[in-house]
């Protein structure tokens, strides 16, 4: 009464074979599906990555400032 029959085990093994097997349509799918996955997963350890890297601010050249159209001090006659 609790235990499966050969009809059950038939019933199973058929949709497994639909599911997973060589060149169906679903196994496709069932596969493009795992890409997604994989390309999901390295898009976020990259994002982690760039993350983790400390953000370095620009250099500023050191000496006084000028302001636009002033020459420096050696160029003045």
């Amino acid at each position: 009464m609790g235990g499966l029959s050969i009809w059950h085990w038939l019933v199973v093994l058929a949709v497994a074979a639909v599911l997973f097997g060589g060149k169906g349509k679903i196994a496709n799918v069932m596969g493009d599906f795992a890409k997604g996955i994989k390309a999901f997963k390295s898009g976020m350890k990259e994002e982690e990555t760039a993350s983790a890297a400390p953000q370095v601010p620009p250099q500023v050249a050191a000496g006084p400032t000028r302001t636009a159209g002033e020459q420096p001090a050696h160029d003045r006659g």
